[in-house]
């Protein structure tokens, strides 16, 4: 199953939005229509990625707009960039999130007690390619960071492309520790500090800010799986979330797409065009001392 993207409106402007097509060049959702695994049976799941590594834009799903394209993130009507806390420069693995996936806000989590951050659930890349935005790639999950944003449960589940070199010898969150070390504390430190110079808190964790092993992982992204099922067949009221889709409602679903109309949200759009310099004020480093 392969995934093309296109490219819509000024790159690092307001206007640019990243489509979805599927292999009959046909536009999906990259929230409803990209299945969730890539072999079931192994556990292998889909990952569209969001932000390659070492780059600071704060691109994301667009959850609330129709087909869901992959935009940059706006703060007071400006493009949403993530500072340089030293020593990271952007961000520090392949960052994106698994398709057919929901952190329901209404479901506060037993062992944290806090409700989802209503987004498909986050992923943490850590192979060796940088990956390109828009890519869809197949994932086995290694372990999960419970990490706790103004409120919210916001899992980070760390995976590894099936592809990478060296993914034969990650096969669950001890060999991260034991082969890559330092790199899930710089994860943590990472998450920590990343909203501080926003004039942000720190953010916390849950278990002592300790990663969760890839059972206790696949468990929760198949939990969030099912707050999504629950959401595209309206059991649970999807708020201002939109789930129109091309692939999974019925032709009765109010939530079915037609190829025209998918052709239509795309059509409204701008055509790509020149790419807009991006602030100066991104390369900057961000220091500040530890609590």
């Amino acid at each position: 199953m392969s995934f093309t993207v296109e490219e819509r409106g000024n790159p690092n402007s307001l206007s640019y939005r990243l489509f979805f097509k599927n292999a009959e060049g046909k536009y999906v959702s990259p929230f409803h229509d990209i299945p969730i695994y890539a072999d079931e049976s192994q556990n292998i799941f889909h990952v569209v990625v969001e932000v390659p590594r070492w780059t600071n834009a704060k691109m994301e799903i667009a959850t609330k707009d129709p087909l869901n394209p992959v935009k940059q993130d706006v703060k007071k009507g400006k493009l949403r960039f993530v500072a340089n806390v030293f020593p990271h420069k952007g961000y520090i693995w392949n960052y994106g999130a698994i398709p057919q996936t929901w952190e329901d806000p209404a479901h506060k989590d037993g062992d944290i007690g806090c409700g989802g951050d209503n987004d498909p659930i986050d992923v943490c890349e850590i192979g060796t390619k940088v990956c390109s935005r828009g890519e869809v790639i197949k994932v086995k999950v290694l372990g999960v960071l419970a990490m706790i944003d103004e409120g919210e449960t916001d899992w980070k589940v760390i995976a590894i492309n099936v592809e990478d070199p060296e993914a034969n010898d990650f096969n669950n969150i001890s060999d991260v520790q034991r082969l890559k070390p330092g790199y899930l504390e710089s994860t943590v430190d990472w998450f920590r500090r990343y909203k501080v110079p926003d004039g942000k808190p720190e953010n916390q964790f849950a278990f002592n800010d300790e990663f969760k092993d890839k059972d206790f992982a696949i468990k929760v992204i198949k939990s969030t799986h099912n707050f999504w099922k629950a959401l595209i067949s309206q059991k649970t009221n999807a708020g201002e979330l939109n789930c129109k889709n091309t692939c999974v409602s019925a032709s009765d679903s109010p939530y079915c797409c037609t190829v025209e109309e998918a052709k239509a949200v795309v059509g409204e759009t701008s055509p790509c065009g020149k790419e807009e310099p991006i602030p100066s004020s991104v390369d900057k480093w961000f220091y500040y001392e530890r609590k």
